[in-house]
């Protein structure tokens, strides 16, 4: 039969563990700014070393851009 246990806030439910709340969204930050800053590194160093030529010198540029980025998003 149907279900008639009373719904209502969540306040009113079972307690919230805010300290994980806080870890999970931290994390998540952090993956979204740091998973971004990979992406956007590889796509330049990859244009760099199509148009330069040459793999070594696009590894080297997206080492650099990953340093500098990770500095900057601190």
């Amino acid at each position: 039969m149907a279900d008639h246990t009373p719904t209502g806030p969540v306040e009113l439910g079972a307690k919230m563990d805010y300290a994980e709340h806080d870890r999970t969204y931290k994390g998540f930050l952090g993956l979204a700014k740091y998973g971004s800053l990979f992406c956007a590194a590889i796509l330049i160093a990859m244009a760099f070393g199509f148009f330069v030529g040459g793999f070594f010198s696009a590894t080297i540029l997206f080492i650099l851009i990953m340093a500098v980025g990770t500095l900057i998003l601190r």
